[in-house]
């Protein structure tokens, strides 16, 4: 038989994914954290929102009152959207884009008075959105996400083939030997929550890919290439809108103002605020007015647009009114995308905890609390087995199929994951050429060669 260990391609793929393990495990733990807390953003926005909420409805001024009110308070600004109140007694958000570049929500009591501002890029959801998609620090962050979410998709799937049971019986495989303690318990408690979490952690890898730099350029051009768009793309691309719906700074630079609120002819603002409570649409709705920016794609024309900026996204659709008339002009829907594009939003809003509701945020919990487990659980299994003056690298499988295995399932992954790839090329240009003439470094990772 063959030695596995004389195999340098074999040898070298299994000691990378050892280290890449180790390179993965804090990256999880973060991504877990806000992803957790993100999974409740209407309720995060809610919260701090309270302080607009159940006021006075008594002398109601009609929604036109209420933008004049915020673009009073800041003047210059540019009127966005209107966000129709949910309850009597709630504020209209007025969204304005300012004079300088930046954005405010604008609370405007159903008296028409401005009771507050916030900067949207200021809210608890958007700075866990955009530490969860690039670490604080843009571009070059979210290329570390995708790397790490590519390297953690390796580890669930070759995780699960080496722990594949072979006959083996269910204990241990399905439920821990916590009994047992020690070594064989922490074991366990590692392979068992694996077990249980990888198919759910995989959803959530893959559905999270279409908002990445690196593969989602490449998914566009093949989208792109195979002619499967159809309509506007109303999901982002790229780790700066990670998890921003609404790149309002983007926005503000990128598209022009819409006609100031006054300009005649057209229809009041109050009159399709009307026409959009009898439409039902998932909260939070909005109106934009003529030429304002669009969250994704071209700025609205010479129409009212009416949507909802849920993160259900297969509840959104898009209603647009004649500025003059108030006629409905035009209508889409979900059921409108390409294929293409709906596979990828019912995705974006599991991965959010939006499609099933509350089910869906528990799920997420879940979740993300199993892949803590299974990322401090396998960091003090290496702990408990690192000597003092080394790494601590595992020994190969004795089952020389096993390795082949994992080599197998990490090339075939490199072929649809780029980062993967180039991870791969550079690793082994470090283990062919650089660690060799590094034999101290090269002892402490268990790469010394007899």
């Amino acid at each position: 038989m063959t030695d596995i260990n004389r195999i340098p391609l074999y040898r070298t793929i299994w000691r990378w994914h050892f280290y890449a393990g180790l390179f993965v495990i804090p990256f999880i733990l973060m991504l877990s954290v806000t992803g957790g807390a993100y999974l409740f953003k209407p309720q995060l926005d809610r919260w701090q929102e309270s302080a607009w909420r159940d006021l006075p409805t008594a002398e109601r001024v009609d929604a036109d009152a209420q933008v004049k009110a915020a673009l009073t308070a800041f003047p210059g600004a540019r009127f966005h959207y209107y966000r129709v109140p949910e309850a009597p007694g709630d504020a209209a958000i007025v969204h304005v884009g300012l004079p300088s570049g930046g954005m405010r929500d604008v609370a405007v009591s159903p008296r028409g008075e401005v009771i507050g501002s916030a900067n949207p890029d200021d809210r608890i959801s958007a700075w866990l959105a955009k530490i969860h998609g690039s670490l604080l620090i843009g571009k070059a962050g979210g290329i570390i996400v995708e790397l790490a979410a590519s390297w953690a998709i390796v580890m669930i799937l070759t995780g699960l083939y080496l722990w594949w049971p072979r006959g083996r019986g269910i204990t241990g495989v399905i439920w821990p030997r916590l009994g047992l303690g020690g070594r064989i318990a922490l074991r366990d408690l590692h392979a068992v929550t694996g077990f249980w979490v990888s198919g759910l952690a995989l959803v959530l890898l893959l559905t999270a890919l279409p908002w990445t730099d690196v593969w989602a350029q490449g998914f566009r051009a093949v989208r792109a290439e195979m002619g499967w768009v159809q309509g506007a793309q109303d999901w982002k691309s790229g780790a700066a809108d990670h998890h921003a719906a609404h790149d309002h700074s983007a926005m503000a630079k990128a598209m022009p103002g819409p006609v100031a609120v006054g300009d005649a002819p057209r229809v009041l603002l109050d009159r399709i605020v009307l026409r959009a409570r009898n439409e039902n649409l998932p909260a939070p709705v909005i109106i934009q007015p003529p030429g304002a920016p669009n969250m994704f794609g071209p700025p609205s024309g010479d129409t009212w647009t009416l949507t909802t900026q849920t993160q259900n996204r297969p509840l959104v659709r898009k209603v647009s009114y004649d500025v003059v008339t108030g006629i409905e002009v035009s209508r889409s829907g979900f059921a409108d995308k390409h294929v293409i594009d709906r596979v990828v939003g019912i995705g974006v809003a599991w991965h959010e905890g939006a499609l099933f509701g509350i089910v869906s945020q528990l799920i997420g919990v879940l979740t993300a609390l199993m892949l803590m487990i299974l990322a401090v659980s396998g960091f003090l299994m290496w702990r408990r087995r690192k000597p003092d003056d080394a790494l601590g690298a595992p020994p190969l499988p004795r089952d020389p199929a096993k390795l082949k295995g994992v080599a197998a399932i990490i090339l075939a992954l490199a072929a649809l994951l780029p980062l993967l790839a180039a991870s791969l090329i550079l690793l082994w240009i470090v283990d062919r050429l650089i660690i060799p003439r590094l034999p101290r470094a090269a002892r402490w990772l268990g790469m010394a060669r007899a």
